[in-house]
């Protein structure tokens, strides 16, 4: 590596999330396309880095890291920025919501985006019918912190979890294509609105917009990634 990390990333995939918070802090990186349109998730170079096969890794000094929250709780960790420090009063309520966000509303998210995966195709659209209601009461919970306003997700500065929900309100506005998204309406959580227009303005979304053709709005209006390369989906 030439830089002391590198993001295997596809444009407006989870990856995505990794991007902001290394361009939050000001790290060097560099960037290593995963072609989803070849899968090339599905080879057996990348593969060697995530056994998975998900999206994103990152390669750092001590070997490749994936899942999207332990990438940000190791960024978080290892450079004292954009989480509460382990000694800090707000830790244990910081974790319990970031592994919310991972373990609960993103599961549901891949669930409501790839029904297929986990049911028969014929029970896919029931199966989404179902997860809405349980994300409308996800992203409620997530609002009633934020209204709160912690240090780690309020409107007024970032966090990894910031960040992170972001952008999966963003999927949720866009994914999955050609369904009925009418259940989702950010103006029905407005302290998580807040802090996605606060978002928006800041240098390091600005370069990702740039990068993964994200759109003028990417959070509060968002269209689909139109990337200079690679494949959203």
């Amino acid at each position: 590596m030439t830089q002391p990390y590198r993001l295997h990333y596809a444009p407006d995939n989870a990856s995505l999330v990794i991007r902001l918070v290394l361009e939050e802090m000001g790290l060097p990186y560099e960037t290593v396309l995963v072609d989803r349109s070849q899968n090339e998730q599905d080879s057996a170079a990348y593969r060697a880095l995530n056994p998975n096969g998900l999206i994103p890794v990152l390669e750092t000094p001590q070997g490749a890291i994936f899942e999207t929250a332990a990438i940000l709780l190791w960024l978080a960790d290892t450079h004292a920025h954009l989480a509460p420090a382990a000694d800090h009063p707000d830790r244990a309520a910081f974790l319990k919501w970031l592994f919310f966000a991972s373990n609960t509303l993103h599961a549901d998210l891949r669930i409501l985006f790839y029904a297929e995966k986990y049911i028969d195709p014929s029970q896919a659209d029931a199966l989404r019918a179902g997860m809405r209601p349980r994300l409308r009461i996800h992203l409620q919970k997530l609002d009633a912190v934020a209204k709160e306003a912690p240090d780690w997700l309020n409107a007024d500065k970032p966090s990894v979890l910031t960040y992170y929900v972001g952008c999966m309100m963003r999927w949720l506005a866009l994914y999955p294509t050609q369904a009925d998204r009418s259940w989702y309406q950010l103006a029905d959580t407005p302290y998580l609105q807040r802090i996605l227009m606060q978002l928006e303005s800041r240098p390091a979304t600005r370069t990702a917009i740039a990068a993964e053709g994200l759109g003028a709005n990417p959070f509060t209006s968002p269209t689909y990634a139109t990337p200079p390369e690679g494949s959203a989906v």
